[in-house]
Parts: structure tokens; sequence; C-alpha cells
């Protein structure tokens, strides 16, 4: 039995819009499950206190290390990549009311079972909880409402991804003061309120999910803006063709987009992974446990800021012109970091830090419309879910980066608050390599466009 034929209360069909529904609507079911989801981004506020689970005040030898709890978050966004690449055919058939569904039962339950981890003193239960359910919600959830706000904004792609990309990024601005917060409530002098705050969370986020995945609606076949006019013909770079997910995969193109966003992710995502860490390190004398949870916040609404600022941008600008900016900005901010941290001058380092996850959230936000622009509209929710094995490869490849880079240099005698200096001048490197690789983008070869206008059993009525 089909998925639809078993959970018709979930079906695509019954999530058609009838006619006169306005479909600003949509944007608020995709931020309720993005502004759950992104909480990973708030991950790092567990790391330190994670380190106690034994201790309470001090680090015992039979406590976790920052290097073993890293791997929570990088399992999480391996398999966020994953899932996302396995599920972008399935989403184009079912639809986003059950991909949303199944995204909110996983990464509450990730939450759930990363508790158990915690009060048994297991981390395998982390990694399987958080890194490997959690991701698979987090990628479920990621790239649900992507390609259906697309379908309603044809006359404003950038745009529309940002809507509906933005809330990831503010996920952190929610999930670090909340869970600093949770975590001050249930401590007591036998635990520091990891467990109990992760059964909290797990729950509200359930109950947000679900409410995302009922309000969703796509928009009826062939359906257009009123007043809009298709271009009438192909612009540079944005085709008005089709080309299917799987010769997507043929194509250079794919995998230059593919680089394009993983160095960009990797430049950006092991930083952010450790931000909480890496302030209260640098900055030991200001930056508290609170004042860095602050710190992350703030990172998260610039990160989201990013999102929609720089989307919208790139209708206007284009695509490879808006990432062109984020690899030769970047390389500059990344390589001035070190000596913001020498110079103990905080408002120049978290400025920096500021419009580096700004882009850092654009180009997230920017790339599924690249995608639309290079392949087409029709199966771009499957190909940017097959591009997001990228970000897998990233989330492993930046907080390696940043946490063994960090351990290896204080073996050596670094001091703490410079150990990171050698991970940004890398970080810096792989932000030119990525300029090269978006330079050489063009325009798809012909030969990839779809000849007949109909659509596989595979992706039936889309």
């Amino acid at each position: 039995m089909s998925t639809n034929q078993s959970l018709t209360w979930l079906a695509k069909e019954r999530i058609i819009a009838k006619p006169g529904f306005n479909r600003w609507l949509v944007a608020p079911a995709a931020l309720a499950v993005h502004l759950c989801i992104g909480q990973v981004y708030a991950f790092s506020v567990f790391n330190l206190p994670l380190t106690k689970v034994l201790g309470i005040t001090n680090s015992l030898p039979e406590d976790w290390k920052l290097t073993e709890l890293g791997w929570i978050f990088s399992l999480a966004i391996v398999f966020l990549g994953l899932s996302a690449a396995f599920a972008g055919k399935w989403l184009e058939k079912v639809g986003p009311r059950v991909t949303m569904f199944c995204a909110a039962i996983c990464f509450s339950c990730g939450f759930f079972i990363s508790a158990l981890g915690v009060s048994l003193h297991q981390i395998w239960l982390l990694y399987l909880g958080y890194g490997v359910l959690g991701g698979i919600g987090l990628g479920l959830g990621y790239v649900s409402p992507v390609s259906t706000l697309i379908k309603w904004f044809p006359d404003r792609r950038g745009m529309a991804t940002g809507l509906a990309i933005m809330g990831f990024g503010g996920g952190a601005m929610i999930g670090a003061p909340l869970s600093v917060m949770l975590m001050k409530h249930y401590a007591t002098g036998l635990s520091v309120g990891v467990a109990e705050t992760f059964v909290t969370m797990g729950s509200i986020y359930l109950v947000m999910m679900l409410i995302g995945a009922f309000s969703i609606r796509l928009p009826p076949q062939d359906w257009a803006p009123e007043h809009y006019k298709a271009p009438k013909r192909s612009q540079a770079l944005i085709t008005k063709q089709h080309v299917h997910v799987d010769q997507a995969l043929k194509t250079p193109q794919f995998y230059f987009l593919w680089f394009v966003l993983c160095l960009n992710v990797t430049a950006g995502i092991g930083v952010l992974g450790q931000a909480s860490a890496m302030s209260q390190e640098m900055f030991k004398d200001y930056f508290t446990p609170e004042k860095a949870a602050a710190f992350v916040g703030l990172l998260s609404f610039f990160n989201m800021g990013g999102r929609f600022f720089w989307s919208t941008i790139s209708d206007y600008l284009g695509r490879k012109n808006v990432y062109f900016t984020f690899f030769l900005l970047g390389c500059l901010l990344y390589s001035a970091v070190p000596s913001m941290g020498k110079m103990h001058n905080i408002p120049l380092f978290v400025g920096c830090y500021a419009i580096i996850m700004s882009m850092y959230g654009g180009g997230f936000a920017t790339i599924p419309a690249y995608l639309a622009d290079i392949f087409g509209t029709r199966y771009v929710g499957a190909i940017h879910g097959r591009l997001l094995t990228a970000w897998s490869t990233a989330g492993v490849a930046g907080p390696v980066l940043v946490n063994y880079l960090r351990e290896s240099q204080i073996a050596q005698g670094v001091p703490k608050a410079e150990a990171y200096t050698l991970t940004m001048y890398i970080m810096a490197g792989l932000l030119v390599v990525g300029f090269f690789c978006n330079l050489v983008i063009k325009e798809v070869h012909m030969k990839h466009h779809i000849k007949h206008d109909k659509v596989d059993d595979d992706l039936d009525g889309i």
C-alpha cells in the first residue's frame, strides 16, 4: 500500500490550494519547521555542559571531551545531507506535508533518545539520537518547503528560497538562549540539566513542526500569480528548459555547484559549530556562558537575515555574482579574524563574524535558486536534495578542521586564545578555491535538456 493510500490525511492531493488562496501563507508554515530544525546551529551551547555530566562543576577524566562531542553535530549534518539526497525524489512524489510530518517525528525523537544517552552517560545514544535520527529529521524538514515556495513564487525565485530557508538560520537565535535558560532551570547538584532540557525542547519542537506540516499548501498544476509574465527567452544562466534529476548528475555544472556550496559551508560551519566555546576561549575575561550564548544568538540573527537579504539581492545581481561576493569578502574577513583576537577587539571580532554568518546563510538560501536557474524548476527539489550531500561533507570537514587543529595547536603549546589562528587561514584558502569553481560555471548544454514535455512515473503529477 502506498503512502498516499495508507495516510490519506497526509496525501499530496489533500493539500492543493483552492482558488483565492494567499500564497504568502505558505511562508509561515515553512518557518514553523525551519525555526525548529535550525536549533542545530545552537548545539554548541550544550558542548561545555556535556563535558561535565559526571563532574557537574568540573570535568572528570571519565567525562566526554569536546572532540568526542563535536561528532554529534557533524553526524547530524551528515545525515541531513544524506536524507535530503535520498528524500528529494520522494518529496516531489508525495508532497511536502508527508515529509514535514516525518521530519517532526524524527527530529523530536532524536532529542528524546539523546536525553536517555545523557542520563545513562552513553555517548553512542547521542550519536544515534541527535546525530542520526535527528539528522534525518533535519534533512527531511530542510528540503520540504523549498521547491514548494519556488512554485508559489516564480516571479521572485531568490526571495522565495530566502523565505524558505531563513528560518533555519534563525533557529539558534531562539534555541541558544532557550537551551541555556532551561539548563539553568533544571540544573541541580546532581545534574547539569541537559537531559531534562532535551526532553522539553523535543516536545516543543514536535508541536511546532506538526503545526507547520498541517499548514502547508501546494499550488494547482500550471498555476501562476496574477499578472505574471514568464520570460520570453532564456537569460544568461537562467534557463527556460528543464533537466531531469538523474541527468543533472551527468553535468559538470552540478559538481561545480557542489564544490561551491561545500567550500562555502566548510568555512562557516566549523567555527559556527564551536562558536560558544571559541568565544569563551579567545576572550575568556569577557565571554561568560550567558554572553557566549548571546553571541551564538547574534550570529543566528545574521545567519537568518543573510539568507533573506542575499537571496533577494540575487534576483537583481544574479546568483553567480552574489557567490563571487561571498568568496572574495569572506576570504578577507576570515584572514582578519586572528588579528581581531590578538588585538582583543571584541566589536570588530563580532562584526567580522556577523558578516561572515550572513554570507554563510546567504549561500544556503541562494543555492536552490541557482539550481533552478541552471537546471529549471521541474526537478529542483530533487536536485537540491542531491546537492546537499555537499553539506554532509562540509559538516564533517569544518568541525574536524576546527576541533582537531585546535587540539594539535594546544598540544604544541599554543595558548587556547590563539589555537584557532591556523584554522582561519585555512578557511580563507578554501574560499579562494570556491571562487574559481564559481567562475567556471556556465549554461547546461542542450543535450541534457528534457526533449519532451512529460514527467516520468516517479514524479507523477509534478
